[in-house]
């Protein structure tokens, strides 16, 4: 089987796995299922499934998607290749919780394949805190850093500094959240990088779940309601202005509802809100404009 058919079918598989851990986690919402066709249906498509009005997540989403078409100039110049023909195939999810105690949290892995034979592997997974446990980060960066060392192709720092700068707000002078790994163009040596990211993909549900049943239920009032929908504002803009997979997916006519699943479900915008020196929204921000190393 060629890889990106293996890639796609994996994706297929971790979907199944990662929605049925995560309904038996909310224990009371399940995943609502869509598929869909990509464009006119002759260039594939997906399926999407997303959880709403959870006793735990108020409101995710897992996309599975399998599309093709031809690059547009524009996105070939983001690229850095030439306008051609490509396949591209990826999970994506992203997991908003209802609480302010639990963080969101977003991976996505994919191939893409091109018409002149390049292919390449790109992904990671981040964690957006409302309320810093360092504990939480500690976990979930350890996850990551014991499966990078288990693959050759894989470089921890080196995916942790790339996180950082990626998930960088630059109008805001702070990070989305607390990061993780991010990684693009694995092209050497496909077989030991696609081992890599099935082994990623795979403990996705080690580095979160653990999380999320450590911190669920735990108490929380309006002030940490309020500053988690101030902070939701921040994940919206990083999306809607510097998220490749957005831009990727609307340039590429992709399916908009499956597109713009991870925006929360309630937002705000409070004008010039600063957080009381030496409180817990304080000490957030300390961490988001000056990055740590969680596991060194």
């Amino acid at each position: 089987m060629a890889l990106h058919e293996r890639a796609r079918d994996l994706f297929a598989e971790l979907q199944d796995a990662i929605c049925n851990k995560l309904e038996e986690t909310d224990g009371k919402a399940k995943f609502r299922e869509d598929r869909w066709k990509h464009r006119d249906g002759d260039d594939g498509g997906g399926r999407t499934r997303v959880i709403e009005g959870g006793h735990i997540f108020e409101k995710g989403g897992v996309n599975l998607a399998d599309v093709q078409g031809t690059f547009s100039q524009r996105l070939a110049d983001r690229l850095e290749v030439e306008p051609q023909p490509f396949r591209a195939t990826g999970i994506s999810l992203v997991i908003h919780p209802l609480s302010p105690l639990v963080p969101t949290v977003h991976m996505n892995l994919r191939h893409i394949q091109l018409g002149d034979g390049t292919a390449w592997f790109g992904g990671g997974a981040d964690l957006t805190p409302y309320y810093l446990f360092e504990e939480d980060a500690r976990h979930f960066h350890h996850t990551w850093r014991t499966v990078c060392e288990r693959h050759e192709p894989a470089d921890y720092k080196r995916f942790k500094n790339w996180c950082d700068e990626y998930f960088r707000i630059p109008h805001r002078e702070e990070t989305r959240g607390v990061g993780g790994i991010f990684f693009d163009y694995l092209k050497e040596d496909p077989q030991q990088v696609y081992a890599f990211v099935e082994d990623a993909g795979r403990h996705f549900l080690e580095a979160y779940v653990p999380i999320v049943e450590r911190r669920a239920a735990e108490s929380w009032w309006d002030r940490e309601r309020s500053w988690q929908l101030v902070r939701r504002g921040r994940y919206v803009e990083f999306n809607l202005v510097y998220d490749r997979g957005t831009l990727f997916g609307l340039e590429t006519q992709g399916r908009t509802e499956s597109i713009l699943m991870s925006l929360p479900p309630m937002v705000r915008w409070t004008y010039d809100q600063r957080p009381e020196p030496g409180s817990r929204e304080a000490a957030l921000l300390e961490v988001l404009r000056t990055p740590r190393d969680w596991v060194d």
